[in-house]
């Protein structure tokens, strides 16, 4: 049985026990209420206090039998209402372990800061991938949520330098701040930047001030949700066919086709092939729109192109096949 439920059905018990008791002396001994509750509760207690007014033949009887069912039903409830304490202590303490233990191993993650509006949204993203990461947030029912949500969280303020750290920012690889206030946003940047200079940064922006505040900062990219937002919405209108195409190459819940970014490897054995002789047409269905070389993008590329080690590949295609080419890419 649920602790929970257990302590209520045996509080519930008590309370029938402690009324049935008063009823009983105002029907047997015809005490007033409050009387006949006095002496129910010292029964059940067994102060040894004595009895309010001496009792006749049936009174006693009754006390007998209130005794015996009654201590039962107190010891009872005492038990599952300390047990529900420890238990829940213990939970707490044993899963605050688990998960510090769980943070401790976490590499090449990503740190999220704000589990807003967008910082859930981000969260599901990385969900579904699945990319490893953990979430910093300051608000205590926010991290109650985290915790029933099975993310792994820390509980504090993003610019500070030992919440990141135990984030594991060292080890991080790379870092989101989403939380609503730019200048926060800033800080946070500044913070992590200071820490690991390596590390990733993408920072959230409301006001256009902020973007170069935020670049000064370090971070890698600004993105403002409030621009994005407006353009797919013009876009939705401008370009509906378009904007229907994208949602449906890169949304997380479809499964027949999907747009994804894929990182070759040097131990691949794409390297070195151009695409016409990759066989990732051919063999696998799989549209190659766009490559990555060197920061530098090329879109539509050639069939003669040479796919080289590090070269990231845009593909387009139906889900599994795009996995296929994962693991072509990492290790052939």
């Amino acid at each position: 049985m649920d602790p929970l439920r257990k302590v209520l059905l045996s509080l519930l018990t008590l309370f029938i026990l402690i009324g049935g008791g008063t009823a009983g002396y105002v029907i047997i001994e015809d005490w007033a209420t409050f009387e006949a509750l006095y002496m129910t509760v010292i029964t059940l207690a067994t102060v040894g206090y004595k009895e309010v007014y001496d009792l006749s033949y049936e009174g006693k009887v009754f006390t007998i039998v209130l005794i015996v069912t009654g201590t039962g039903t107190l010891a009872y409830t005492i038990g599952s209402m300390f047990q529900f304490m420890v238990e829940g202590q213990l939970r707490r303490v044993l899963g605050r372990k688990k998960l510090q233990k769980q943070i401790s191993n976490l590499k090449d993650h990503y740190i999220i800061c704000g589990y807003g509006r967008i910082g859930r949204m981000v969260c599901q993203e990385f969900s579904a991938k699945p990319l490893p990461f953990i979430v910093v947030e300051q608000e205590p029912e926010r991290c109650q949520q985290l915790e029933e949500a099975g993310i792994l969280f820390v509980q504090g303020d993003a610019t500070n330098d030992d919440v990141l750290e135990k984030a594991g920012i060292r080890e991080a690889k790379g870092l989101i701040t989403v939380v609503t206030s730019d200048s926060a946003n800033v800080f946070i940047t500044l913070t992590a930047r200071g820490i690991n200079p390596d590390l990733f940064i993408l920072a959230r922006a409301s006001e256009d001030s902020a973007q170069v505040k935020l670049m000064r900062a370090g971070a890698n990219k600004v993105i403002s949700p409030y621009k994005i937002g407006a353009s797919r919405i013009a876009q939705a209108i401008l370009r509906p066919s378009v904007v229907d195409f994208i949602e449906i190459a890169i949304g997380a819940n479809n499964i027949e086709l999907q747009m994804e970014e894929i990182q070759v490897n040097a131990a691949s054995r794409l390297v070195g092939k151009n695409l016409i002789d990759s066989g990732i047409r051919k063999n696998l269905g799989l549209i190659i729109v766009g490559i990555k070389k060197n920061q530098q993008m090329m879109f539509n590329p050639d069939p003669g192109v040479t796919i080289d080690a590090d070269d990231i590949l845009i593909a387009l295609g139906k889900s599994p096949d795009i996995k296929k080419l994962e693991k072509i890419a990492l290790n052939g």
